[in-house]
């Protein structure tokens, strides 16, 4: 009996790897990741094993360069979220643009390699962006190179990540082999009630505001629910779960913020200590949270007078507490505001390989 075929993907601007858990954890082959940023590309390389790892600019990457790399074989899917800095009101094409070099290099990379099927990331406000001309452009670009494109905004509670995050994901199937065939995109996979902030992360609770902590230690209470006990991995050691010090009078004044609070809460005399409208918000623990930022330190714990630990924000973000950040902290924390969710990668890819296996392909 012939074994089942593991599909092989690469991961272009693939940050610290969460697009690529997802697709691992799903069963694939993946390959490759591919990032300028040199923290993220040492944190990828920690964590997604057997792949092998570019750190450059990706307008100099060629096709040539990754099958160098990674050895001649056939690529069945390329993922990566390429930002779209140069958005046109004119209706031109965004190839036509020059600022966009980084999202034309992710085309040029689709069309050089030819992958049975992309999976393209962004933010959800592309789609509307000067009335949808900027999506269109997107499907005319990958419409050129003989895909089929399909989006669709996912928010990741509805799949089971304790965030109210929304991305946009384009999806384009190869016209040569799948036909007139468009992807379909995953239905939710919670039916009821979504993951809340405190389910994701009560049982590392057991860390005060002002107690230092280590990089690695041991568990202190026991998991509470099942995602806890899957974010866990059957391991027994906490990575990443450091507190940030603050100053007590910033410990103060996020004191005064209730459970799912913000500024509006505070004395009015300290409602414009910052000038940005999510300042001093804390996460509702009864609520999957708001979505994770990049460390700019406005957003708090539910209940601890502090920002989130790494570890925290990783397991909001869904990753496995095995998963090592590697850098500093601000490093760390822009890394796991910047991934996509493992958890809603990985119905994804569940998806695009039922689309393959169904097609023969």
């Amino acid at each position: 009996m012939s074994s089942k075929k593991q599909y092989s993907v690469i991961d272009l601007f693939c940050g610290c790897g969460g697009f690529s858990l997802g697709f691992k954890q799903a069963g694939y082959d993946v390959k490759l990741g591919v990032d300028i940023w040199d923290d993220a590309i040492v944190t990828y390389g920690h964590n997604i094993t057997n792949a092998k790892t570019i750190n450059d600019d990706i307008s100099t990457i060629d096709a040539k360069r990754i099958f160098n790399t990674i050895g001649k074989s056939n690529i069945d899917v390329i993922i990566g979220g390429p930002p779209c800095q140069g958005f046109s009101v004119s209706g031109k094409r965004m190839l036509d643009d020059p600022r966009n070099m980084l999202y034309k290099s992710y085309v040029r990379l689709v069309g050089e390699i030819k992958p049975k099927i992309f999976v393209m990331e962004n933010v959800p406000g592309l789609v509307k962006l000067f009335d949808g001309k900027v999506k269109d452009n997107i499907i005319s670009d990958f419409s050129a190179l003989n895909y089929n494109v399909n989006y669709c905004i996912l928010s990741a509670a509805d799949y089971g990540v304790p965030q109210y995050r929304k991305r946009v994901f384009f999806v384009g199937l190869s016209k040569e082999i799948f036909g007139n065939t468009f992807f379909v995109f995953p239905t939710p996979t919670i039916g009821g009630k979504l993951i809340t902030c405190k389910d994701a992360i009560s049982d590392l609770d057991f860390i005060s505001d002002n107690e230092y902590s280590k990089e690695k230690m041991e568990y202190k209470l026991e998991p509470s629910n099942d995602y806890q006990i899957k974010m866990r991995n059957n391991g027994n050691v906490l990575l990443n779960h450091s507190i940030t010090k603050h100053t007590e009078k910033t410990k103060e004044i996020i004191s005064m913020v209730p459970d799912g609070g913000n500024y509006k809460d505070l004395p009015r005399e300290l409602q414009t200590t910052r000038k940005v409208h999510i300042a001093w918000t804390r996460m509702n623990s009864a609520r999957p949270c708001f979505t994770i930022d990049t460390g700019h330190n406005h957003h708090f714990h539910y209940s601890a007078n502090r920002v989130p630990t790494v570890r925290e924000s990783a397991r909001i973000q869904s990753f496995p507490d095995n998963f090592e950040f590697i850098g500093i902290k601000t490093s760390q924390l822009k890394q796991v505001g910047n991934a996509v969710p493992p958890i809603l990668s990985e119905e994804l890819a569940k998806k695009i390989e039922m689309t393959l296996r169904c097609n023969n392909v």
